[in-house]
């Protein structure tokens, strides 16, 4: 037998099927667009929504080591609690099992056979794909070209090895994986574990039973040790993270091992003990798929109830307490987010609601500092104004990646528009800290503001800090009304500003109010009244993306 003519056509089989099963995965994502940033908001339920959530974004992506990898991702960012990152895990040990049963609907589903249906899928996806202008047309063309790329590979594998059919020494070797519940556990943890995709192992374990080459037991040790493999990526994504990071990946480890270990028992007392007839029979690519969600369906059931205490042991093995403390200066966006622009992006939007916070604070903070002159609010607010700085320079960094992937154009629309209300929230904290100068210039010359000048300022002070909280509150909850009351509120900050210029002019003129408060006043409410023109830009961005 020459194993030459084998080898290569089923290693071009299997690149063949994991690059349809990538191009397929990258169309659906886009497709989603907007809708898959949104299911971040699921997290702050509970864990039973983590579940579900991972099980669909898993069989939108088909990989459950890309979800975990998120996951990791998202604990290392501080976005995602141990907590809900053990229902996600969870749940994305279901969503994986989507492929399988495409691979298997052409034996369920006869229409579906891969000699008829991948050309044409392909060539379908192809002029879709020449004759589309649309991005929307272009990614439902790599949908269908990636399913038609997965049916050719899986075929290619499937022909591939049908001469091993006469082989008894490959027979043999099944036979021993089937006798031998470890051996069967340690190869399929081994192969999904290089090819670090759990999907295109069972792809491969499908293909060989295509071709009838695989007993029933052997089948189910080998699935079992699959979802042990799955786990090496999010474990070497978890290198040098933190250990919280690093302890999300631990639950999903454990929570495959203790799964295999309770149903490899169950396996072994059915096929030695109750059905030893059932072990030796050759299994079909259905079964095969019915095996891998049954499984994984049933662990998350089992262990859904006990699922705190695998965190516990995993926040145990990992040495790390849940509450960390971080600094908030620092950036919380992952690399790892990239793979997935969609909900790269969205986490983006809560980095820069957090930044906005950070600026609403040192507003806060600076609206009383030129009355009361204070060292350590003046200092305060000076390295608040650093922060900001640092986190508006690393997301700024971050959203440009995300411009560089393949995203929709809505989503490039919206990163644009991102980095302009970056933009001005970093200019209304520098504004912040130009107050807290003023203050270091009255207290150095001894200066105080008149009585009427402190009201006034006051009330200047209130409009624009209003305004800008109206813009985030905007930005948050993406409301237009919210984005017209800002600019209601920066009209409002304009005509006072003219007011209040015109009155302390002629209180100056009168004798009423010495040179150097006077000079810091005016400075002062341009300063302030830059600050609602700021606001306003950030509600006029959120109504043109609205449109």
């Amino acid at each position: 037998m020459n194993y030459v003519n084998i080898i290569l056509p089923f290693v071009g089989g299997l690149g063949m099927f994991i690059y349809g099963m990538q191009i397929m995965a990258q169309g659906l994502e886009n497709a989603a667009g907007n809708r898959m940033k949104s299911l971040l908001e699921v997290l702050t339920k509970n864990k039973f929504f983590g579940v579900l959530l991972g099980a669909l974004i898993t069989a939108v992506i088909q990989s459950s080591s890309a979800t975990t990898v998120m996951v990791v991702g998202f604990v290392n960012a501080g976005i995602m609690n141990l907590n809900q990152a053990m229902g996600v895990i969870m749940g994305a040990n279901i969503g994986t099992t989507v492929t399988g049963w495409l691979v298997s609907s052409v034996e369920w589903a006869k229409f579906l056979s891969p000699a008829n249906l991948a050309p044409l899928a392909i060539i379908i996806g192809v002029v879709i794909m020449l004759t589309g202008t649309r991005r929307s047309t272009k990614d439902i063309s790599s949908i269908i070209i990636g399913f038609g790329l997965l049916f050719v590979g899986i075929t290619t594998m499937s022909s591939a090895v049908s001469p091993l059919q006469q082989s008894e020494g490959f027979r043999n070797m099944f036979v021993v994986l089937g006798g031998n519940p470890f051996l069967g556990i340690v190869a399929g943890a081994l192969v999904t574990a290089i090819i670090q995709s759990s999907s295109a192992s069972v792809g491969i374990l499908q293909s060989l039973a295509a071709a009838g080459l695989v007993p029933f037991n052997a089948a189910i040790y080998i699935i079992m040790g699959q979802n042990i493999g799955t786990c090496v990526t999010a474990m070497l994504s978890s290198v040098g993270a933190k250990r919280n990071a690093k302890t999300a990946a631990i639950m999903h480890l454990l929570f495959n091992i203790i799964g295999t270990i309770i149903f490899s028992v169950l396996a072994i007392v059915f096929f030695q003990v109750i059905r030893p007839d059932m072990g030796s029979g050759i299994i079909s690519q259905t079964q095969i798929s019915a095996v891998h969600t049954a499984f994984n369906i049933c662990t998350t059931v089992l262990l859904f109830p006990v699922s705190d205490l695998i965190i516990k042991l995993a926040k145990k093995i990992g040495r790390v307490e849940e509450e960390e403390q971080n600094d908030d200066s620092k950036v919380l966006l992952d690399e790892r987010m990239l793979e997935t622009p969609g909900l790269a992006l969205q986490t983006t939007l809560s980095e820069v609601s957090r930044m906005g916070h950070i600026v609403e604070d040192t507003l806060e903070k600076s609206r009383n500092v030129m009355f009361t002159k204070d060292f350590q609010d003046i200092m305060e607010i000076k390295e608040m104004e650093d922060k900001v700085d640092r986190l508006c320079g690393g997301i700024t960094e971050y959203v440009i990646k995300i411009s560089t992937l393949s995203i929709s154009e809505k989503e490039h629309e919206e990163v644009a528009g991102l980095l302009q209300i970056l933009s001005d929230m970093e200019r209304i904290s520098d504004y912040c800290e130009n107050v807290s100068e003023f203050a270091e210039t009255l207290y150095e010359r001894k200066a105080e503001f008149s009585e009427i000048g402190k009201a006034q300022m006051k009330e200047m002070i209130d409009v624009c800090i209003k305004s800008y909280h109206c813009a985030l509150l905007a930005f948050e909850s993406q409301d237009s009304e919210m984005a017209m009351k800002v600019i209601e509120e920066e009209t409002k900050a304009d005509d006072l500003e003219v007011q209040l210029r015109s009155d302390h002019m002629q209180r100056m003129a009168n004798g009423q109010c010495a040179t150097d408060p006077g000079i810091v006043f005016l400075d002062a409410l341009v300063c302030m009244e830059r600050i609602s023109d700021h606001a306003r830009n950030i509600a006029e961005e959120l109504l043109t993306e609205s449109k």
